[in-house]
């Protein structure tokens, strides 16, 4: 059986940052890793799914909102997957750290936090949405994003 263009890429040279995980025809998908790979420091289920509701409406709503095919949580825990047609790289990056910022300030309820609205919705956090999405927006800023993997060969 093909093994997943995902399972190809050594997660031991994974850091926290925002890479290009594949292009399909005109749709990238960027692998936004908030977490370096099997250390043990994997985002709760609540900051996941709250994070989640939060960047997926502001992204949805952004300059790029009309290129947005997904947004959505990695099973480990270490990140989101984001899926934009005709991706300009520049610009995605503005905006995802654009919308980072969005949450850190972000005042209210998580959007969707109703039962009508959400399969979950007792398990959302604005607080912890805010923590993560300011951690993960300085350790984007605090580095070079050329969207590409580590491969081990740099050091």
């Amino acid at each position: 059986m093909e093994r997943i263009t995902s399972f190809c890429v050594d997660h031991d040279f994974i850091d926290e940052g925002i890479y290009i995980s594949r292009i399909d025809g005109d749709i990238t998908t960027y692998d936004l890793r908030t977490r370096k790979p099997n250390c043990g420091d994997y985002m709760d289920n609540i900051t996941m799914h709250s994070v989640e509701h939060l960047f997926a409406t502001y992204i949805r709503n952004s300059e790029i909102g009309d290129k947005v095919i997904y947004f959505g949580p990695m099973g480990c825990r270490t990140g989101f997957y984001l899926l934009i047609r005709d991706a300009d790289n520049g610009v995605v990056l503005e905006e995802v750290l654009e919308v980072l910022k969005k949450i850190e300030n972000h005042e209210g309820e998580v959007f969707g936090a109703t039962r009508k609205e959400c399969g979950n919705y007792l398990e959302l956090d604005a607080d912890a949405a805010r923590k993560e999405a300011a951690r993960y927006r300085s350790a984007l800023l605090s580095k070079k994003n050329d969207f590409k993997y580590q491969t081990g060969e740099e050091k």
